[in-house]
């Protein structure tokens, strides 16, 4: 699971995160960073799907958290886009989604709150690449 990873297009992110998802236990914080329209919220959606979620996963850009009650456990889709730092996540109770107890936490512009992600956060980074419109680099560390 863990490596860097090309894809070409948003369905082989998808695909990409639905392997990813069958691999991550419960409890697991993942960090999604990359600039704007990267395939962050695509590798949200694929993710989303294998854990049975039928509902429409978007950016949560506007409400900061989004949670969704999978078939076995809950996904926390958070999105630190707009906020300032650390600090304001953890104004909105952000600690309950860093150890989360009943399912998984992805967070997007997880950058922003770097330092106090737990030290096991799974990070995955996205970027384009240059020339190649919807081709992507995802390393996963």
């Amino acid at each position: 699971m863990f490596g860097t990873y090309i894809t070409k297009t948003l369905d082989e992110t998808k695909e990409l995160a639905t392997k990813v998802a069958k691999n991550i236990a419960i409890g697991t914080v993942i960090a999604l960073i990359g600039d704007l329209g990267t395939g962050k919220t695509a590798f949200a959606q694929g993710f989303a799907k294998v854990m049975g979620i039928k509902e429409a996963v978007g950016s949560p850009t506007f409400k900061l958290v989004s949670e969704y009650e999978g078939l076995e456990h809950w996904l926390y889709h958070i999105d630190c886009y707009r906020l300032k730092n650390a600090q304001q996540f953890m104004n909105i109770g952000g600690e309950e989604y860093l150890d989360p107890l009943k399912g998984i936490t992805l967070i997007e512009w997880a950058d922003i709150i770097e330092e106090i992600l737990p030290n096991d956060t799974i990070i995955i980074n996205f970027k384009r690449i240059s020339g190649k419109f919807n081709h992507r680099e995802i390393s996963i560390s």
